[in-house]
């Protein structure tokens, strides 16, 4: 390596370094708003955010650190660390998105992503879409102009944005996708719907503390070896992970008095995104390519966590008997069995976050039909929450009663679009990763003695390694040894509620 590059490199990564430390504070005044910050004080928190975010931004928008990455990036087959050749890479790619958007215009749209929060927070507490109807027309003209702004968009706009979450998939690969499930699930929806086999549900709504809530999900992270030197986990709305730093790795609940099933899924879930971030290689950090992951890889991860882990018959029988230590008026009377079986009735509902396993994808499926109708013009604003009830009769054969369990009740859509179809595409990827899993060891008997420190490391050393490296389709290819496909999940949900339902 020249000397010239030598020191281009050593320039990028003090800025980097820097743009860094902007990025970490927002992160935390973030963590903040989402969890104990007071309502009034919102909108002020986000504007704080943004401010930070931008510095961060506006420090990689200096005419000279363009001009050395851009430097790198030309040179980079003369790079002798392969993962500076990945940050050339990754930088070439969001440079291509990004160049045309100034810090101002940047800042501008953080504030309108952050307004939007707090109005969707307010609209859903007072039941009422109308309310967050003008900051969801003002996030939809910020992702089209943010797609008008990218060098050599792809032609279909929805495109675009599933590509900032999931790099090198469209909406051809996922109508594919969805189809297939669409065609193999709802067939079976019926034939479980028509089963004699009755599943008991009158323990699920017994009443439980915030408290006995929280012993469980500590002892949940705790088995599933999360590292609470790196991490913490708190209550929020509508729970998340985030890490913050190398070495903090947050994690959030919520907890209802009447569905004690609720909290202990959902830190499964973001105790899996966790892990990700915890397991990840250091040597990522250092190069600043962290980001390189993409939202259906995280959620392959966190979904493995707590269906293909924790629904399964091996993790009840671990766990079961401390459910009954920890929630004794719930459980006097429910056997391993019954537990098992709750934990995966199939009862299709109102709720995503709420849905069981076998139901999820059609959640997933209706918020992705009606983005793309969004993103590509084919609906406005006002009408989506007719639209949306009426696939939810259409799939689901329920509708919402009120706007806070209908289309009010995801946060996601205040920050964008394009997030919601990597929830569906992380169980067809850890469906996938599963079966080269199994061929190594027996996974239910490692559940079952709690040797989660198996399942990490094969996690580690074959999922984690090279996720900041490889695009997924590559990434899936390296860990399977097969291309992308709905094949896997399908036959695994055919076959375990084929034999939950007695079909």
């Amino acid at each position: 390596m020249n000397e010239e590059l030598k020191k281009k490199v050593e320039s990028v990564k003090l800025t980097l370094a820097e743009a860094e430390k902007y990025v970490h504070a927002a992160r935390i005044v973030n963590f903040d708003l989402e969890t104990i910050c007071p309502p009034k004080a919102m909108e002020a928190q986000g504007e704080v955010s943004a401010f930070l975010s931008n510095k961060a931004f506006a420090l990689q928008k200096s005419d000279e650190f363009i001009k050395n990455a851009q430097y790198i990036a030309e040179h980079k087959d003369e790079l002798e660390d392969e993962l500076d050749k990945v940050w050339a890479d990754s930088w070439q790619r969001e440079y291509r998105r990004e160049k045309n958007i100034s810090p101002e215009l940047q800042h501008e749209f953080a504030l309108i992503y952050n307004k939007a929060y707090v109005d969707w927070l307010n609209a859903k507490k007072a039941n009422d879409f109308s309310q967050f109807v003008p900051s969801l027309t003002a996030v939809r003209d910020t992702e089209l102009k943010r797609i008008s702004l990218i060098d050599e968009p792809y032609q279909v706009k929805y495109d675009n944005l599933l590509d900032m979450y999931e790099r090198g998939m469209t909406s051809a690969d996922l109508d594919t996708a969805f189809g297939e499930c669409t065609s193999r699930l709802v067939p079976l929806l019926k034939k479980i719907q028509n089963s004699k086999k009755k599943i008991r549900t009158d323990f699920l709504s017994r009443e439980v503390t915030d408290e006995q809530q929280k012993k469980m999900a500590q002892y949940l992270l705790e088995v599933m070896g999360y590292d609470f030197s790196r991490g913490a986990f708190t209550t929020t709305e509508h729970p998340f992970t985030d890490g913050l730093a190398k070495d903090d790795a947050r994690v959030t609940t919520h907890y209802y008095p009447k569905m004690f099933a609720s909290s202990m899924f959902s830190i499964i879930h973001e105790g899996g995104h966790a892990l990700f971030e915890q397991l990840q290689p250091a040597a990522d950090h250092e190069h600043y390519i962290t980001g390189n992951k993409t939202m259906g890889m995280h959620e392959s991860v966190s979904r493995f966590y707590e269906n293909r882990i924790g629904r399964s018959e091996a993790f009840i029988h671990l766990i079961y008997p401390k459910v009954c230590e920890i929630f004794p008026n719930v459980m006097s009377d429910v056997s391993e069995k019954e537990l098992y079986e709750a934990m995966n009735i199939v009862e299709p509902s109102l709720i995503r976050t709420e849905a069981d396993e076998f139901t999820y994808t059609f959640h997933i499926i209706i918020r992705y039909e009606l983005e793309k109708l969004i993103v590509n013009g084919e609906a406005n604003i006002e009408e989506i929450k007719e639209l949306w009830n009426k696939k939810y009769k259409e799939y689901l054969g329920v509708e919402p009663a009120n706007d806070s369990e209908g289309v009010l009740q995801d946060v996601h859509w205040s920050s964008g679009f394009g997030y919601f179809p990597t929830y569906a595409i992380g169980n067809m990827y850890n469906a996938m990763y599963y079966k080269a899993m199994a061929k190594s060891f027996d996974i239910d008997e490692a559940v079952k003695s709690g040797d989660f420190a198996k399942i990490n490391s094969w996690m580690r050393d074959n999922v984690f390694k090279k996720a900041d490296v490889l695009s997924p389709k590559d990434w899936l290819k390296d860990i399977t040894g097969e291309t992308f496909s709905p094949k896997a999940f399908l036959e695994y949900l055919e076959q375990k509620y084929s034999t939950l339902y007695e079909l």
